[in-house]
C-alpha cells in the first residue's frame, strides 16, 4: 500500500509527503522497523524545503494512529544518503538495499526493500537535496519547530521504553530534529573519508556528483560497524516484500570497444553507451562495473538480459537502430550461447507452526554434492493469530537461521532473497562464485496462498513458486482454482511501468513449483493404496492421483489413518531439466509432515563473449546496408469489433493480427484528444504497444471486462459499449478501430433504492425503465405516489441472505473462503433473470456473491455522507443508533436486515467459528 497517505495524516498544514518507504534501522546487532517519509514544505517566498520524517510503528501502518514520529532529519546542505555494501556480504541484485544517511550531527544505516518503491524514494530524496551552489539560499527549516516537544518538568521524568533508542534530551512520543540520537559517522568509526574514483557505492548529494567520472565513496568498516553483522540477521520484512520487484537498477557497461555499449557483460543485453548517461539526472548516474574478483566490494545494479524480450523492446531511450540490433540478437541467441548444467536443490517443508528443533543438514546437505542454487520453501511457518494480523513473526528468523546453518558445508552461499506471506516462506541461495550472474530478482506474494521469486541466471529466466493449497480430498476443485489464481494474479512488474506485468508462466524459461499442494489419491480404499505402494505399482496410483502432472523416481506418502496422501510435492516445467533424485526425510520429526527435496540438473544458457561479439558485428554490418527510409505500413486481420451480451464480471476477448510490411515499426494505441487513456475503463488491449520486425506479425487481444467501477453507468445508459481505438505507427499512419456491443444490465452495480423499485428481475424490464430508476435520486420517499409501491429491501439481497440463513448459518469459515467463479456467474444470472429453478451453488460461492453485491453498490449501505458521523459515534451506542436512523429508508432497512443476519451467525459461532472481529 502507499504509506505516504499514512504519513500525510500526521502532518501539519502546508506539509506534503512526497514518497514513503518502510525499512529497518540498523544499529549494531539491532534491527528496528521504521517508516521513512520525505516531506516537502513550500515557503512563502516561493521556495521549498525538505526533511526526512522517521516513524516507529507496532503493526502494519494503515492510518496515522498506527505510527509515532520518532525523529526528523532536515535535508540540508550536509545531508547525504549513500548506498553501501554490507560487510561480509555478497550483494545480490534483488536483495535489500542498504543505505547510509549522514549529516554533520548524526549517522544512520537503513535496510530498504528492493523494488520500485525504494527506487522512487531514493530518486525523490536525490532531487530534494539543495546542492552545493553558494548562490542558493541556505535552508532554515523554521517550519520544523512545530514538531519539537517541550521537555517535561524534572519531577515528571518518564522512563525510556526498551528498544526505542531514546537519547538524552528526547522524550517518548516527541520528535528529535537533527542529531542528538545517534553519533556521527566520524565519531562512530574515527575514520577519515577516502575519496576514490569509481568505487562501489552511490552517493546522493542533491546534484553534487560530477558528470564525467562522478565521485563515489568507499570506506573501511570496523568490526563494530553498524553495517556489519551476520548473514542470518539480514532479514527482510514481508510487509516490504509485498511491494517489491517492480523493476531493477541499471548498470553502465564498461570497455572501450565500439560495441561495448551493447555488450551483455556476461549476463544480458546492453546499454546504449551514448545515451544511457545523458538522459539521467547527475545524482542517478549508473555505477562503473567492477571485475568479478571485486564482487565482495561491489553494489551491483541490473542489466537488460537477452532472453527478456519484453524488457528489451520497452527501453524507450534506444533508437530504432538499437532496437533492431536487440531484436536480431534475440533471434540469434543460440549462435552465441551454450547450455551449461547447474545443480539445483529444491526443498519443501510444512513445519506445522513449530520452531526448528533439530539440525536440517540431513534434509539440506547430507549425501549430496554441494548444489549451485538452493530453493527452500516452508508452509505453516506460524499458525498464530499475530502472524496473520501483523507482518512480524520470530519463526521467520528461526527457520532462516536453521536453513543457513544447514546448507552444504563444502561451499559458501549468498542469500539472494527471502519472501514470506503469513506462514508461507521462500528462500533462495546461490553459490558465491555464481552471485555475479544473478540479476533481475523480483519477488511477489499472492492472496491465494503462494509466494514466488523470479530471477535471471546467466541468460535463463527462472521462476520459483511456493504454495499451500486447500486441504481435504473433496476440495480438489478449489485447489485447481487456487492454482489458476496464483498463475494469473501473481504479477512481476517490468522496468517500463507502461508495459503490462509478467505472470509466472510468461517469459519464464524454467518454473519450479513446490509446497504443500494437498492433492490426494482418491476413489481408492486405504488398504489397496498401501498394497500398491508396497508393490511399487506407482503407475496404478498415478491414475487415481488428483493432479496427474508430475514425474518421479521415488514416491513418499504420509502415513495416516485415512488413505495415504501425497501432499508435499515438487513440480517443474521447462527445457533441459533432468531430475536426479526425489525423496522425503523421515528422520526429521519436528512436524507431522516430512521435508521433501529434489535435485535437478538444469541447463542454463551462458554467453560466449567471443561468439557474441562476432554475432553483433555481423548484425551491425547487415544493418549498415539496410534501407529504412520507407514509411512503415501494416495490414490488420480485423478492423471492427462487436461484443455481444456482455455480463458483469465476465471476461470477453476479441483478437486480431497485425501483419507488418518491409519496414520495422513501433506500434502503440494512443489517446484520443482530451482523453486520459487510449480506451474506456472497461476495455484493454494486450499488448498495447510493441515492435515489429519486417514480415513479422503479432496478435492483439481486446479484453472487455465490466466491474463495480463501470457497471453503474452501463446500467443507467450514461455509458455504452462503444469506443474507438487509435492504433498509431511510429513514423506511419493511424488506424481507427471501432468497438461496439451491448451490455446486459445487472443487479450488481445498481443502487439499493433502484432495486427496491424493481419488483421484476432486472433483465425483464425495458432499458428505458432501468435507466430511469438507476438515475433516480436516492431520496424518493416524497415521490412514492408516482411510482409503484416499492419493496422494503432488494429482492436479490433477500434471495442470497435467505439462502445463507437456511443453509449456511453453521458453515465453518463462511465469508473467509472464496467461491468458484463458475458458480458466481450462475448466481448472477439467477438474480438478473429470475430463474424459476432453485438456486444451486455452494455456501461459499453465495457468500462471496453477497460480498460482491454489497461491494458493487454505487452508494454503500452506510452512505458516504454518514461516514464521518459514524466514525465519531462508533464508541457510543445511542449516538450510533441516531446516525443509522438518519439513513435513507431503503438503506436503513438493508442495514437492519443485514445486522439481523449477522446476529444469527453469531448465535451459531460455536459451529461456524465466526466472531465479531471476523464479521
Amino acid at each position: 500500500m502507499d504509506q505516504s497517505v499514512v504519513i500525510q495524516e500526521t502532518l501539519a498544514e502546508g506539509e506534503y509527503c512526497l514518497q514513503a518507504v518502510q525499512g529497518m534501522l540498523c544499529e549494531g546487532d539491532s534491527r528496528q522497523s521504521r517508516l521513512l517519509g520525505l516531506v516537502r514544505y513550500r515557503l512563502e517566498h516561493g521556495g521549498q524545503e525538505h526533511a526526512l520524517f522517521l516513524y516507529t510503528h507496532r503493526r502494519m501502518a494503515i492510518t496515522g494512529d498506527d505510527v509515532s514520529l520518532d525523529q526528523i532529519v532536515p535535508v540540508s546542505r550536509d545531508f547525504t544518503l549513500e548506498e553501501v555494501s554490507p560487510d561480509g556480504e555478497i550483494y545480490i541484485l534483488g536483495s535489500d538495499v542498504t543505505v547510509q544517511l549522514d549529516t554533520a550531527e548524526l549517522s544512520l544505516v537503513f535496510q530498504l526493500p528492493f523494488g520500485s518503491q525504494t527506487r522512487m524514494f531514493l530518486h525523490e530524496v536525490a532531487r530534494a537535496c539543495p546542492g552545493l551552489d553558494s548562490a542558493t539560499r541556505d535552508p532554515e527549516f523554521l517550519w520544523l519547530s512545530r514538531h519539537r516537544c517541550a521537555k517535561p518538568e524534572p519531577e515528571l521524568e518518564l522512563p525510556t521504553p526498551l528498544g526505542c533508542n531514546s537519547a538524552p534530551g528526547t522524550w517518548p512520543g516527541c520528535a528529535t530534529i537533527g542529531g542528538g540520537r545517534y553519533p556521527s559517522r566520524k565519531e562512530r568509526w574515527g575514520l577519515e573519508e577516502d575519496w576514490l574514483q569509481g568505487a562501489g557505492s552511490i552517493l546522493f548529494w542533491g546534484g553534487a556528483m560530477e558528470k564525467a567520472g562522478f565521485r563515489l565513496v568507499e570506506r573501511a568498516r570496523g568490526a563494530g560497524s553498524a553495517r556489519g553483522g551476520r548473514r542470518d540477521e539480514e532479514l527482510e520484512e514481508a510487509d516490504g516484500e509485498m511491494s517489491a520487484a517492480v523493476g531493477s537498477r541499471e548498470r553502465k557497461s564498461a570497455g572501450d570497444s565500439n560495441f561495448d555499449g551493447l555488450r551483455p557483460n556476461g549476463k544480458g543485453l546492453p546499454m546504449d553507451q551514448n545515451s544511457s548517461d545523458q538522459d539521467k539526472p547527475e545524482s542517478l548516474q549508473p555505477r562503473q562495473n567492477k571485475s568479478k574478483s571485486q564482487i565482495n566490494d561491489m553494489v551491483r545494479s541490473s542489466t537488460i538480459t537477452v532472453s527478456d524480450k519484453a524488457h528489451i523492446l520497452s527501453m524507450q531511450k534506444f533508437g530504432l537502430r538499437d532496437t533492431i540490433v536487440k531484436s536480431h540478437l534475440l533471434q540469434k541467441e543460440e549462435d552465441y550461447t551454450y547450455i551449461q548444467n547447474f545443480r539445483f536443490f529444491v526443498g519443501t517443508y510444512n513445519v506445522n507452526g513449530q520452531s526448528p528443533k533439530e539440525c536440517l543438514r540431513p534434509w539440506l546437505s547430507e549425501g549430496i554434492e554441494a548444489p549451485d542454487i538452493y530453493c527452500v520453501g516452508f508452509q505453516e511457518l506460524d499458525l498464530s493469530k499475530e502472524a496473520f494480523f501483523f507482518h512480524d513473526t520470530p519463526k521467520e528468523e528461526e527457520w532462516f537461521k536453521a536453513v543457513s546453518e544447514g546448507l552444504h558445508p563444502d561451499a559458501k552461499y549468498a542469500k539472494v532473497k527471502l519472501i514470506r506471506l503469513v506462514g508461507i516462506m521462500l528462500l533462495l541461495y546461490v553459490k558465491q562464485e555464481h552471485a555475479a550472474y544473478i540479476s533481475e530478482v523480483e519477488a511477489e506474494t499472492g492472496n491465494k496462498g503462494g509466494v514466488a521469486i523470479r530471477f535471471q541466471f546467466h541468460n535463463t529466466s527462472i521462476c520459483v513458486v511456493n504454495s499451500h493449497l486447500a486441504a481435504h480430498t473433496e476440495e480438489n476443485a478449489r485447489r485447481n482454482q487456487d492454482y489458476k489464481d496464483i498463475c494469473s494474479r501473481m504479477q512481476f512488474y517490468q522496468l517500463d511501468p507502461s508495459l503490462p506485468p509478467l505472470t509466472i508462466t510468461s517469459t519464464s524459461d524454467v518454473i519450479l513449483w513446490l509446497g504443500d499442494l494437498n492433492y490426494r489419491i482418491e476413489n481408492m480404499d486405504v488398504e489397496k493404496v498401501k498394497k500398491l505402494i508396497e508393490e511399487k505399482d506407482f503407475q496404478t496410483l498415478y491414475e487415481y492421483d488428483q493432479v496427474q502432472m508430475a514425474t518421479w523416481w521415488t514416491l513418499h506418502f504420509s502415513e495416516k489413518c485415512r488413505a495415504p496422501a501425497w501432499c508435499d510435492r515438487i513440480l517443474w516445467k521447462g527445457k533441459n531439466i533432468t531430475q536426479l533424485s526425489y525423496q522425503s526425510h523421515m528422520a526429521l520429526k519436528t512436524s507431522d509432515h516430512k521435508p521433501v527435496h529434489s535435485l535437478f540438473d538444469i541447463g542454463v544458457r551462458v554467453i560466449n563473449d567471443e561468439l557474441y561479439r562476432k554475432t553483433l558485428e555481423k548484425i551491425v554490418r547487415s544493418l549498415d546496408k539496410m534501407e529504412n527510409a520507407n514509411i512503415p505500413s501494416v495490414s490488420l486481420s480485423k478492423r471492427e469489433f462487436c461484443f455481444q451480451n456482455v455480463k458483469y464480471m465476465q471476461l470477453q476477448v476479441e483478437s486480431f493480427t497485425i501483419h507488418n510490411g518491409q519496414v520495422p515499426c513501433h506500434f502503440e494505441f494512443i489517446n484520443k484528444p482530451d482523453e486520459e487513456s487510449y480506451c474506456k475503463q472497461w476495455l484493454n488491449a494486450n499488448p498495447s504497444r510493441g515492435f515489429l520486425l519486417p514480415d513479422s506479425h503479432i496478435e492483439i487481444e481486446l479484453e472487455l471486462f465490466v466491474n463495480k467501477s463501470t457497471a453503474t453507468k452501463l446500467n443507467s445508459g450514461e455509458d455504452k459499449i462503444e469506443d474507438i481505438l487509435v492504433l498509431h505507427l511510429d513514423r506511419g499512419k493511424d488506424y481507427f478501430l471501432p468497438v461496439s456491443g451491448n451490455y446486459l444490465p445487472s443487479c450488481f452495480g445498481s443502487p439499493i433504492h433502484t432495486l427496491c423499485y424493481m419488483r421484476e428481475p432486472i433483465l425483464d424490464l425495458p432499458l428505458e425503465t432501468i435507466s430511469k430508476l438507476t438515475l433516480m435520486p436516492i431520496q424518493t420517499e416524497g415521490n412514492r405516489s408516482q411510482l409503484e409501491r416499492p419493496l422494503e429491501i432488494p429482492k436479490e439481497l433477500w434471495i442470497m441472505v435467505d439462502y445463507l440463513y437456511r443453509n449456511a448459518v453453521q458453515q465453518e469459515d463462511l465469508f473467509q473462503q472464496p467461491g468458484l467463479r463458475s458458480e458466481f456467474e450462475h448466481i448472477r444470472d439467477y438474480l438478473d433473470t429470475g430463474m424459476t429453478d432453485n438456486l444451486s451453488a455452494s455456501n461459499h460461492s453465495v457468500a462471496e456473491a453477497l460480498l460482491l453485491f454489497l461491494e458493487s453498490l454505487p452508494e454503500p449501505v452506510i452512505c458516504y455522507s454518514a461516514y464521518h458521523n459514524c466514525l465519531e459515534c462508533s464508541g457510543n451506542y445511542t449516538a450510533s443508533k441516531q446516525v443509522i436512523s438518519t439513513l435513507p429508508t431503503f438503506h436503513n432497512n438493508v442495514f437492519k436486515y443485514l445486522m439481523a443476519f449477522l446476529q444469527e451467525l453469531l448465535k451459531n459461532s460455536a459451529k461456524n467459528h465466526l466472531d465479531e472481529n471476523i464479521l
